[in-house]
Parts: structure tokens; sequence; C-alpha cells
């Protein structure tokens, strides 16, 4: 359904796919990075990729988290696995009807815009069918990696399944045929997360 090319950026759902999901975080002494996220990550930079975070946070809209535990979070993040280019942040919940919670595409095309790349040129990791769901939405190629909570419907509904992270890069790098798309964005580090 894709063609086999180098991704403009990859984009990582947060909770359950880079880190272990503890619902409703905001305590930065719980963050966990996922079995190998330190080592895909460090290949995709090395091999020039755009990583990003796409990730729905409605504990905040919920009350039980605030703007600044969730930044916590997300600094200690980074600190564990390095810089991200972009953050796409969605602190709404479902009954909000926002277009950037996933399964909407809002937050994927968002990232897309910041690293100055077509979404059609991303590739969306997550572990959960709203993962893939909003890669669908915005035209994004969607990668799902399961965890033991992953539904099995969603896993079943998946175009595309890896079994973990190395294998996601695995796939991504050896379909990388032609240079990067050049990421004209510099500036988007200096913006700090960008919530909707």
């Amino acid at each position: 359904m894709f063609e086999k090319r180098r991704p403009g950026a990859v984009l990582f759902d947060r909770d359950g796919t880079l880190i272990r999901d503890v619902p409703y975080n905001g305590d930065p002494n719980l963050v966990d990075p996922m079995p190998g996220a330190v080592e895909a990550l460090a290949r995709l930079r090395r091999a020039d990729v755009p990583v990003a975070v796409v990730t729905n946070q409605s504990g905040i809209a919920k009350g039980l988290l605030t703007p600044d535990d969730m930044d916590q979070v997300n600094a200690k993040v980074e600190e564990l696995l390095g810089p991200f280019d972009a953050w796409a942040i969605c602190v709404h919940e479902d009954a909000d009807g926002c277009t950037c919670r996933k399964p909407a595409p809002g937050l994927v095309i968002r990232a897309a815009a910041v690293l100055d790349v077509s979404p059609r040129d991303c590739v969306v990791v997550g572990d959960i069918g709203r993962d893939m769901e909003a890669a669908r939405a915005a035209g994004a190629r969607g990668i799902l990696v399961p965890t033991d909570q992953t539904p099995w419907e969603e896993i079943q509904q998946a175009l595309e399944v890896a079994e973990d992270l190395a294998e996601v890069v695995d796939r991504v790098l050896s379909d990388a045929e032609g240079p990067v798309p050049a990421v004209s964005a510099p500036w988007a580090r200096a913006m700090g997360w960008s919530r909707w």
C-alpha cells in the first residue's frame, strides 16, 4: 500500500510504545522506557530520520494531572530517551469532540507540519488501534507494536504489525532508498510542547 521509501519522520505514541503505560501518570519517577526504545530512537537519529511524539493526555481534561505534571513527565522521557524533534499533545477527552485526540488525525498532521513534512511521508508507531486509525486518517503509514494490553481485535485490524521497536526501525530503515527530506523547522524545539 505504501511505497518503500525513507520516511520524512517517525511519530511515536508515548504510553505503551516509548514508555511503560502508567495511567494518567504525573510522576516523572514512574517513567520507564519500553524495551528497545533507547536503541531504536538512537538508530533513527543516526540515520537522520526526525522523531516525534504524538500523545493523548486526557488526564489534564479530567483533572487527574496538571500541565506542569505532564511537562515534568515529558522532560523525563527526553532525559531517558533523548530529544525529540517535535511533540504534539492532545489534552482533551473523548467528550470534547476535538480534532486532535487520536483516533482523529490532528496530532499526526500537527507533528508533520512542525517538522515540515507531509503526513503521507510519516510513519506512526503505536500500541493500540487508536494510533493506527489516526495514522490512516492522516494518510500516514501505521505500524502497531502490540503489548499484553492491546486488544486482539485491534491487532487483527492493523495493516502492519511489528514484534517490537527494533523491528519497526529495521523496516523503516530498510525501506530507505533515497535521502531524508530536510527538516526546515529548527525553531520547532524552541516552541516547547505543542498542546491543543
